[in-house]
């Protein structure tokens, strides 16, 4: 069976990061997911608010680089869970479970370290996330194509033969 999603929103909380029993990270945020439609009435934009859970190394990539307010893309699957409330009641709720978090918008002047993901944020130009083992993904050097750099980036195309070069 298909159970894929991709949601959009900003966290309406910092993520919390916790640990299971034996040691496995697990973080939990929500996000606010505007709707494409405004609502009849007041002509607002409808908000759903959705329940996210990430494990292992996604959970700490998100609790670290994420914060209130933040853009994240998730990609993953929809879980129903079955509990029981304090008076008995039997309840359902429904949590994506992230395979993949991706940044939805870049640094903002003024972001703390925490929330934000700018060459300082990482450290050792490594980053973590989206990847189900948990380890880091290493970033290659900017290749070099020798292109100058500075104002002398651009030359001056000779015309003297009149023809178009395609």
């Amino acid at each position: 069976m298909l159970n894929r999603i991709i949601i959009m929103g900003r966290l309406a909380r910092d993520p919390e990061l916790r640990h299971t029993q034996s040691g496995t990270p697990v973080a939990s945020f929500r996000l606010a997911v505007d709707r494409d439609v405004r609502d009849k009435s007041t002509g607002e934009r409808i908000t759903d608010w959705i329940d996210v859970v990430a494990w292992r190394g996604t959970a700490e990539f998100v609790s670290k680089y994420f914060a209130k307010g933040r853009m994240a893309v998730v990609e993953g699957r929809l879980q129903m869970r079955d509990w029981t409330d304090k008076e008995g009641n039997r309840r359902t709720s429904a949590e994506v479970v992230a395979d993949n978090i991706y940044f939805g918008d870049s640094r903002r002047d003024g972001d703390s370290d925490r929330g934000s993901y700018g060459n300082n944020s990482y450290g050792n130009n490594s980053y973590g996330g989206g990847n189900r083992s948990g380890g880091d993904y290493n970033r290659a050097p900017a290749p070099d194509y020798g292109i100058p750099s500075g104002d002398d980036q651009f030359s001056e195309l000779a015309d003297d033969d009149g023809e178009l070069p395609f």
